[in-house]
């Protein structure tokens, strides 16, 4: 039997050889089998709705939207009704005057932003090197909505109040990720937060919060939505980065910011004839996973102990978990081998017993060195912290 079971003839239903599917390339045929094993495990950590088929995905919305929003109702057309709907929800949520729904988030905060330098005759944008814009979205700032980015630090962490106050060029807006992704999904102290926004506000600069992932920021600043939402001008969140939805997201702030943005959306191809789907699936995020997620948060933390425990026992010659102390629900596992060895590891496990331990793509960060994110959500809640230790050591023993 080959140690890779990629190289195996694979099984019909009635037990026979059929030949793989050679017409794939080997990266599609590592998805497939990636899809495969998330679909088959009987454990993870998580369940995210991007590996469900069409038919669960559909399942699921008919099921739990009768109980967020009246079915009777009639569609939208270009952003009333059920979209109206939830911009009220997201307001009230987030305490700010309106919210504007947009297709995504990349659309959204070209938008905020591109207002706001209308408002400030500053079109230059103060943000993290490690931000979304920066690293995720092709230069659509500078190349789409005229933005001047500059970048105010590159540490694995937000920017501090000093750095702002010591940054050698003006700029008319500051942009915080919240929590920052690309870093480990770290987050400042509440204490450090307000003084970075202090100090923009003593450069007269505005605040937008890129908060993708705001929804579970709650635990680690220990304050409520509004009151961490209302240390921003503006603030952009996510339907389906933690909540679950289709995708969409919202931009809050004033209420004639949001008109504004409104008319950029209309320039941008953001009027959606019809996206019932994609807003009743966001109001059921949140119904049902918001009030969730302060319990994801302490979770992750325990899972994240026992990964360093499980680790540190099972003989690897290195690793880390970071943050320590996850800020969020989601956090990074870094160890000293190949993409390709964690990811034929995790599969094997996940093939041949069911646990799904590290169902993420693992990532080369440096020779020898490859790192993984790891989300917590309802999926995870019933694992213990020395279940999760012995899918450690499992792991570990199909190793190199």
């Amino acid at each position: 039997m080959s140690d890779n079971p990629q190289n195996e003839t694979a099984q019909d239903e009635t037990g026979e050889g059929v030949r793989p599917d050679v017409s794939l390339s080997a990266e599609e045929r590592l998805r497939e089998r990636r899809a495969a094993a998330y679909r088959a495990a009987g454990r993870v950590l998580a369940r995210v709705n991007l590996r469900a088929s069409l038919r669960d995905q559909l399942v699921r919305l008919q099921e739990a939207a009768p109980g967020v929003y009246d079915l009777d109702e009639a569609v939208d057309v270009y952003g009333n009704g059920v979209v109206e709907a939830l911009e009220k929800r997201v307001a009230a949520l987030l305490g700010t005057e309106a919210a504007a729904f947009f297709p995504t988030g990349t659309m959204a905060q070209q938008v905020a932003l591109r207002c706001w330098a209308g408002r400030t005759g500053n079109a230059t944008v103060a943000l993290h090197a490690l931000a979304h814009p920066e690293v995720h979205e092709r230069d659509a700032f500078r190349e789409v909505a005229g933005l001047r980015p500059v970048r105010v630090t590159r540490e694995p962490r937000l920017p501090t109040a000093r750095e702002i106050r010591d940054f050698e060029e003006p700029f008319g807006a500051l942009m915080l990720e919240l929590p920052l992704r690309d870093a480990g999904f770290v987050l400042p102290s509440w204490e450090e937060l307000t003084e970075v926004v202090a100090a923009a506000r003593d450069r007269d600069a505005v605040v937008h919060f890129d908060g993708a992932r705001l929804w579970e920021t709650t635990v680690h600043f220990g304050r409520p939505l509004p009151e961490i939402a209302d240390l921003a001008d503006s603030v952009y969140v996510s339907f389906y980065k933690s909540l679950g939805g289709f995708g969409g997201a919202a931009l809050a702030g004033p209420g004639p910011l949001i008109e504004e943005a409104k008319a950029w959306r209309h320039r941008y191809g953001g009027m959606v004839f019809q996206q019932f789907p994609t807003a009743l699936a966001a109001l059921v995020g949140l119904d049902r996973e918001l009030p969730r997620l302060p319990d994801y948060v302490r979770h992750a933390r325990v899972v994240a102990a026992a990964l360093g425990e499980g680790l540190a026992q099972s003989g690897v010659p290195w690793s880390r978990v970071h943050p320590g102390e996850p800020h969020t629900h989601q956090f990074q596992v870094w160890l000293p081998y190949e993409a390709d060895a964690l990811t034929e590891a995790a599969l094997r496990q996940a093939e041949e017993t069911g646990t799904y331990l590290f169902a993420g793509f693992w990532e080369t960060k440096g020779p020898g060195i490859s790192m993984t994110e790891v989300t917590v959500t309802a999926a995870g809640l019933d694992w213990t912290a020395q279940e999760v230790r012995a899918a450690v050591a499992d792991f570990v023993t199909r190793l190199p």
